[in-house]
């Protein structure tokens, strides 16, 4: 069984300790998917949602909360990001917006975290912008699709 890092002796969290590890470039991607109704999902992609351009709130909401992602996560590093990218596609046939995020640094540990979070901020963000027309607007499948770099190496998700 692999030793638990964010462990100590007794039980209790910690940070893990990093400064010994070297900088390295590391890069995460993360997807995730919003769903709606069909008549909302209209909306979007004519810009007609009454809040505002939806996309563009929340791809800043995304890069927001990749660089703060320390500050919610409560055992991840203060990090130095070099990059965030927030991309959205939309799925018509399954009325909904896939959205994909992308996290570099040159660092001492990895951005899963960051990718992770940006698509969720991102994800509620959508949520928020709509809810006044669709409160059955649903968040699904965020998940880490491709990491490298660090000790661990790469993973790419199949």
């Amino acid at each position: 069984m692999k030793k638990l890092t964010h462990i100590d002796k007794q039980g209790r969290p910690k940070m893990v300790d990093v400064s010994s590890k070297p900088s390295t470039e590391r890069e995460a991607i993360a997807k995730g998917s919003v769903y709606m109704k069909k008549e909302t999902f209209k909306l979007i992609t004519k810009g007609k949602i009454p809040k505002g351009d939806v996309l563009s709130v929340a791809k800043l909401a995304g890069i927001m909360a990749a660089k703060r992602t320390s500050e919610i996560i409560p055992l991840c590093h203060p990090l130095n990001i070099t990059s965030v990218d927030i991309d959205f596609k939309f799925n018509e046939k399954k009325g909904g917006i896939d959205i994909e995020s992308r996290v570099k640094i040159v660092g001492q540990t990895g951005v899963e975290m960051e990718a992770l979070t940006a698509v969720s901020a991102a994800a509620l963000t959508i949520y928020d912008m709509c809810k006044a027309v669709d409160k059955k607007i649903t968040i699904s499948d965020i998940m880490l699709m491709e990491k490298r770099g660090g000790k661990s190496g790469r993973f790419k998700r199949q």
